[in-house]
């Protein structure tokens, strides 16, 4: 891998990733990318990260960056992230892809798209997150039925989509655990008489408050006792040297779809 090209490079992830990579060294960061009415358009990524000039103008144009040797990292926006995908592709340049929000239709061409260029897609580019959603499939194959599960997660009041996407992938690892179909049992909050919880169910709660990175809390509740899962994110250096990680990783991977878990190699 030659370099990075980062996308959102002015957001709070993507200033995140160019200044992890300027303080490691090479692979460095060559191109960064906002959308077109950014007032950071022209300004130095380097700087607008709160590092020093490192030469890279940010700019909305992707198409120049697309060289042979470089790994886009994509925390932008589902359309966005959808458009340079599509460019990548053609140029079989591999993209790591840690936007969420994405819809079904969406996803789906990235899936379509992967098979022209490797693209590794994660909800959460934490490692510690990606462990514990490998972890509560199983736990949830051994609990069974008799336990209810319940997803509490809290992010910070700028956040836009919700659940968040590690809640929902969370969901998803217990579900298939569980034998069940998230989008038919899942339950996202909860408001008047809605009678007893049912057996079947799983909550998604959403908390957004203040200025909280990342917490994500997972309730296996029994008669009689409970088993709790927690995550905390301190601050977006862990997601961002995931990132980081999982471009080295991903430079080196034939065409398809990843996840943190293969990059893991967690079964």
């Amino acid at each position: 891998m030659e370099g990075i090209v980062v996308s959102g490079a002015a957001g709070r992830m993507g200033s995140t990733v160019v200044r992890l990579a300027h303080q490691a060294g090479a692979p460095g960061v060559v191109g960064a990318i906002e959308y077109s009415a950014s007032p950071q358009l022209g300004k130095d990524a380097g700087e607008v990260a709160g590092v020093s000039r490192i030469g890279v103008p940010i700019t909305a144009d992707m198409a120049p960056l697309l060289t042979e040797g470089v790994v886009i990292i994509e925390f932008s926006t589902p359309e966005a992230t959808l458009e340079h995908v599509r460019s990548a592709a053609e140029k079989k340049i591999p993209v790591v892809i840690g936007t969420t929000g994405a819809d079904q239709k969406q996803l789906d061409e990235i899936k379509e798209r992967a098979q022209r260029t490797p693209i590794l897609l994660s909800a959460n580019m934490s490692l510690g997150v990606n462990l514990l959603i490998n972890i509560l499939g199983k736990v949830a194959r051994k609990l069974g039925d008799d336990y209810d599960v319940e997803i509490i997660e809290a992010h910070h009041r700028f956040k836009k989509d919700a659940p968040s996407g590690t809640a929902i992938a969370m969901g998803r690892a217990i579900a298939e655990g569980l034998q069940r179909d998230l989008d038919k049992v899942g339950i996202n909050g909860r408001k008047g008489i809605v009678g007893e919880r049912t057996q079947k169910e799983i909550a998604l709660l959403s908390v957004r408050a203040g200025d909280i990175v990342g917490d994500h809390t997972v309730v296996f509740g029994g008669i009689g006792e409970r088993l709790e899962f927690i995550h905390r994110a301190h601050s977006r250096e862990n997601f961002g040297r995931g990132a980081l990680r999982a471009a080295q990783w991903l430079a080196h991977q034939k065409p398809g779809l990843y996840g943190m878990q293969d990059m893991l190699g967690l079964d």
